[in-house]
C-alpha cells in the first residue's frame, strides 16, 4: 500500500507514514490539522495523528488488545482512547508530558475530587432529583439548580471550562471530549460529516442518550437538543458567508452573538434539566413557572446574566487570540 511520508512533529531523522488508506486518497485534511494544530507546531504528541497512525500488523494482537481491553484509566467514563492510538504508544511512550507536569496536574484533580466528595456528603443532589422536591421550586431556586504517567497519552476530557462555552458546539465538543472524537470518528465522518450535519446530529444524540440510560427523558433529552442544535447550525452557516467590514456592522454582530449565546445557554440548561431532572412530563411544569408573572423577572435577569456572561467569555477568547499571535 502506497504511503505518504511526513516528517513527525518536527523531530529530526524521524518520519511518520500515514497511508493514503486512512487519508481517503489524499493527505489534504492532515496536513490542515497539522498546520492549525498547537502540539502539532511545538512538536509535540498529537492524539489525533496518533489515531490515524498506521500500524504494523504485529500490533493487532490477541495480548495487546487484552492490554487495551483492561487498561485502567479507560475504565468507565473515560477518557475514551482509539485502539490505535493506544498500540502506536506501546513501543514509543509519549513526550509530551514531563513527570513535572503529570505532577501539577494531578495537584487540581484531587482538589477537584476532594470538592466533589465534599459536596456530595453535603448536598444531596441525587436524593433532590428522585424525590421529586423540584416540583415545589419557585423560578428563582431553579435557575439556581440549573447552574447547576505510564507512557499512554489520553485526550483530555474537558480540556476547556464547561462555564466557558456560549454555544451547543463548542459545549459537547469540551464536555467528555475523548467520547467526542470517538463519535465523530466512528458515527459523525461516516453518517456524512458536515454535509448531513442536520440529519446526523439526531442519530449521535439518540446513541448518546441511549448510551447513558434508555430512558425516555434521556431521549427528551437529546432530541430537545436537536430541537437547539439545528438553528444554531443553519444561523452559523450563514453568518460565515456574511463579511462585516464596517465598524458598526462589527458591533452589531458581536452583540447580536452575545444575544444568541445567552439563549443558547438557556436553552442547554432547560434540555438539561429535561434530561436529568424533570423529565418530559415536567416541560409544561417549567415552562408555566417561567412564564407566569413571578417567574418573568426571574427570566429576565437569567437572560441578562448569560448575556454578560457571553461577553466576557467573548474578551476571554480575544485575550487567548492575542496570547498567540504575540508568542
Amino acid at each position: 500500500m502506497k504511503g505518504i511520508h511526513f516528517p513527525f512533529l518536527g523531530e529530526v531523522g524521524h518520519i511518520w507514514t500515514i497511508t493514503e488508506a486512512l487519508l481517503g486518497g489524499t493527505a489534504a485534511s492532515i496536513l490542515k490539522h497539522i498546520k492549525r494544530c498547537n502540539n502539532c507546531s511545538l512538536g509535540r504528541t498529537c492524539y489525533q495523528l496518533l489515531q490515524e497512525r498506521s500500524l504494523e500488523s504485529d500490533k493487532f494482537s490477541f495480548t495487546i488488545y487484552l492490554c487495551y481491553l483492561i487498561y485502567a484509566p479507560l475504565y468507565i467514563a473515560g477518557p475514551i482512547v482509539s485502539f490505535n492510538a493506544f498500540a502506536s504508544q506501546l513501543d514509543s511512550p509519549q513526550t509530551t508530558h514531563s513527570l513535572k507536569d503529570v505532577v501539577w496536574y494531578g495537584l487540581p484533580w484531587n482538589f477537584s475530587f476532594m470538592l466533589m466528595e465534599s459536596m456530595t456528603h453535603f448536598f444531596y443532589y441525587n436524593a433532590f432529583a428522585i424525590s421529586g422536591t423540584w416540583k415545589y421550586l419557585s423560578p428563582l431556586d431553579i435557575f439556581i439548580v440549573g447552574y447547576g504517567i505510564n507512557g499512554i497519552e489520553a485526550p483530555e476530557n474537558m480540556p476547556r471550562c464547561i462555564n466557558n462555552c456560549y454555544n451547543l458546539e463548542s459545549f459537547w465538543r469540551n464536555w467528555h471530549a475523548s467520547f467526542n472524537k470517538w463519535l465523530v470518528r466512528y458515527m459523525y465522518i461516516p453518517l456524512g460529516g458536515t454535509q448531513m450535519k442536520l440529519l446526523n446530529v439526531w442519530v449521535i444524540f439518540t446513541f448518546v442518550a441511549v448510551w447513558h440510560d434508555l430512558e425516555w427523558k434521556l431521549l427528551s433529552w437529546a432530541w430537545l437538543t436537536c430541537i437547539f442544535f439545528i438553528p444554531e447550525m443553519i444561523i452559523k452557516s450563514t453568518t460565515n458567508v456574511l463579511k462585516v467590514e464596517s465598524s458598526f456592522g462589527k458591533f452589531l454582530y458581536r452583540e447580536l452573538s452575545a444575544v444568541a449565546g445567552a439563549i443558547t445557554i438557556t436553552c442547554l440548561m432547560v434540555a438539561n434539566l429535561v434530561g436529568f431532572v424533570i423529565g418530559s412530563s415536567g416541560i409544561n411544569w417549567l415552562l408555566s413557572k417561567f412564564l407566569q408573572k413571578e417567574g418573568l423577572p426571574t427570566l429576565g435577569g437569567m437572560f441578562i446574566t448569560f448575556y454578560v456572561g457571553t461577553k466576557l467569555m467573548f474578551h476571554i477568547s480575544d485575550a487567548k487570540q492575542k496570547r498567540i499571535h504575540n508568542r
